[in-house]
């Protein structure tokens, strides 16, 4: 039995802005244990990473589940950048994609709010671990 987590830094999302990709960067994986002592030890050069939701999943490998998020959302490619060193599972989420996906849901259920979104880290990671199990 596995657990896929989804994970944010803040100082790893204001290095992103800088180099022009967004402050909008998760990291997902899929960790046979607890994934906190992942995020402890940190990703991309950063040691404040928050794991914001985690799910047990059974029988799905971590790179099913990269590749099934690929399709829907873009996959930031290490190669490109020397600060991640060949470490797969960064996402670069733009918030209209989630908006979309929190309004349609919302609809479904016919509990469509008129009030704006205020989207929040949470939303990202749900809408996230949504698609990669889809």
């Amino acid at each position: 039995m596995g657990v896929i987590y989804v994970a944010r830094s803040v100082k790893f999302g204001k290095w992103a802005s800088d180099v022009g990709l967004s402050k909008y960067v998760f990291k997902v994986g899929v960790s046979d244990d607890d994934p906190k002592p992942l995020a402890e030890q940190g990703w991309g050069g950063e040691t404040d990473w928050i794991i914001l939701r985690k799910r047990e999943i059974e029988g799905v490998s971590e790179e099913e589940v990269l590749q099934r998020l690929a399709r829907r959302e873009k996959m930031i490619d290490p190669a490109y950048y020397p600060r991640l060193r060949g470490t797969s599972g960064f996402f670069k989420v733009p918030p209209e994609h989630v908006e979309n996906h929190i309004i349609v849901a919302r609809s479904m259920t016919g509990t469509l709010e008129s009030a704006a979104l205020k989207l929040k880290p949470v939303d990202f990671a749900d809408y996230l671990i949504h698609n990669a199990l889809r």
